[in-house]
């Protein structure tokens, strides 16, 4: 490696190696902090909800454990073709 290259190379390094000991992660979170992800009854959209407030008509919270965490995760690309209907039950999504 010439010379020259060595400290940009040696920077970038360092700086992959301070993100990912500093926890940083190139994911993109489903919702911010303080927030909760809701789903659409009988279609795939979605929205997030500030903690504390239930959610608004039409939303209901995702299954236990079937919550979405960051964009394209399993749960993330799995309700695109699935969501709860108005008894709760999951079933395919009308527009999957």
């Amino acid at each position: 490696m010439p010379r020259v290259l060595r400290p940009v190379w040696c920077l970038a390094l360092a700086g992959v190696a301070g993100a990912m000991l500093a926890g940083c992660s190139t994911e993109e979170a489903i919702c911010g902090g303080g927030e909760y992800p809701v789903m659409a009854v009988g279609g795939t959209g979605s929205a997030c909800v500030s903690d504390g407030e239930e959610p608004p008509k039409g939303y209901v919270r995702y299954p236990k454990g079937k919550v979405p965490e960051h964009v394209d995760d399993k749960w993330d690309i799995y309700w695109d073709t699935h969501t709860v209907d108005k008894n709760g039950d999951i079933v395919d999504a009308p527009d999957a």
